[in-house]
């Protein structure tokens, strides 16, 4: 299914493999180590993502999960080594947070050019037990290329970022990216959105890799979302409104 993925190459060791005929155009990561490979999210699970890392490289591959959404979880099941923060273990291991016919309504809910040989009816939700969790300040070793988890919760409990240090990539799942940051889910939580964005912020980051939409961000995106964020917070919205803001280059649902 290598026409329902779009592979771009970041740098020599770094690529982008996107799910772009979706309407949520998912992001996922390949970080190539000299030990091994760390695959970031695996998207919707429409396609075997497993045969497009396997066109890359031929190292072993361990996944990372920024958070526990079906929409980042989908191809999980073609990798037996994957981790989750240990906040979402319980969530990938028989307790996912909605139904299965609430995820379809998400999944074609606008148009998308699904492959013919898909069959919404056969689509279910990962779950699975991960080989190992994770929390603030872990690193992950993949030869020569050094990831750190940073947890930032508010788009979910134990949604985390990855910051490859020599590269000063920062990969954002659902925190950053340039579209609609949602916040209003019964399990998320706007002011750990805003303190999440804040923690990150000051980070020295060459490249923002968001979880959707653009493979490649500007980092100046960081401190717009921030001061967006800080413009509701002074204004009491955070933790008292409902609704869509409207900024320059994103959206914020809370």
């Amino acid at each position: 299914m290598e026409k329902w993925f779009s592979i771009n190459k970041i740098d020599e060791r770094t690529y982008a493999i996107s799910e772009e005929k979706h309407w949520e155009k998912p992001n996922c990561f390949l970080l190539i180590g000299n030990k091994k490979a760390a695959l970031i999210d695996t998207g919707l699970g429409i396609g075997n993502i497993r045969e497009i890392v396997d066109l890359i490289t031929d190292l072993d591959i361990i996944v990372l999960t920024t958070h526990v959404h079906w929409d980042h979880i989908g191809g999980h099941r073609y990798f037996e080594d994957f981790g989750v923060h240990k906040l979402e273990e319980i969530w990938i291991n028989g307790g996912f947070p909605l139904a299965l016919d609430v995820v379809k309504i998400n999944l074609e809910k606008e148009n998308s050019l699904f492959p013919t040989e898909f069959k919404m009816d056969e689509y279910t939700i990962f779950q699975g037990k991960p080989r190992y969790t994770y929390e603030d300040g872990n690193v992950i070793d993949l030869g020569n290329r050094n990831i750190r988890v940073i947890h930032t919760p508010g788009h979910s409990p134990g949604h985390c970022c990855f910051y490859d240090e020599e590269k000063q990539y920062l990969y954002t799942g659902d925190l950053i990216y340039r579209g609609k940051l949602d916040a209003y889910y019964p399990s998320t939580n706007a002011i750990d959105f805003y303190k999440s964005v804040k923690k990150i912020k000051d980070l020295d980051v060459e490249r923002i890799l968001p979880g959707h939409f653009d493979v490649s961000l500007d980092s100046g995106i960081l401190n717009e979302i921030y001061y967006a964020f800080s413009k509701l917070n002074n204004e009491g919205i955070l933790s008292s409104s409902h609704g869509i803001f409207e900024f320059n280059q994103f959206k914020i649902h809370i």
